[in-house]
């Protein structure tokens, strides 16, 4: 009877971290890698990245913080910045020129819907997103970690209405 009962409350023992913690946790085992995607929606001629190569890099990673690059062509100037702080987690858009220094749009985002899963967050715009990018105001990005672990889904929605998604092969490194 000890043996079953130990079991059972094996197989229902409930993660001692947030799903916030754990969506982080699930970002981390691809630190340090790149991997290919693509554009899926907007289709066609309403693409803005048609025909460009699309990469994400794992490139920094904490227990509190994944920076991820996501390049277009050869347009280097984007990063994902997904922080864990005492509020929830955040996502952040870090855009920066070719030399570096920030660009005038940059630093716009949101923290996570409460409570989200460790598989799929939705950050809506924050307040300085609104003030930086009014027409922003409704925006909200959502990532998504397939449950196999193979894809990566970067969504955006303004006025609930789909915007743009792309999907990130996590099942095979690229070089960079």
């Amino acid at each position: 009877m000890r043996i079953v009962l130990l079991l059972i409350l094996i197989s229902f023992q409930v993660s001692d971290q947030s799903p916030a913690e754990d969506f982080l946790k699930n970002l981390k085992p691809f630190c340090g890698n790149r991997y290919a995607g693509k554009a899926v929606f907007p289709e066609a001629d309403k693409n803005p990245f048609k025909g460009e190569p699309m990469t994400i890099h794992f490139a920094q990673c904490t227990d509190k913080e994944v920076r991820i690059p996501f390049q277009v062509g050869n347009d280097q100037s984007r990063t994902w910045v997904v922080t864990l702080d005492d509020t929830g987690l955040l996502l952040k858009h870090d855009h920066r020129h070719a030399d570096g220094t920030p660009d005038e749009i940059t630093h716009y985002g949101g923290y996570a819907i409460k409570p989200g899963s460790s598989t799929q967050q939705s950050f809506p715009a924050d307040e300085y997103t609104a003030k930086l990018i009014p027409a922003a105001t409704t925006n909200e990005w959502t990532l998504i970690i397939q449950p196999d672990k193979k894809i990566l889904s970067y969504i955006l929605k303004r006025d609930g209405q789909l915007r743009f998604q792309a999907d990130f092969d996590l099942s095979s490194t690229v070089n960079p």
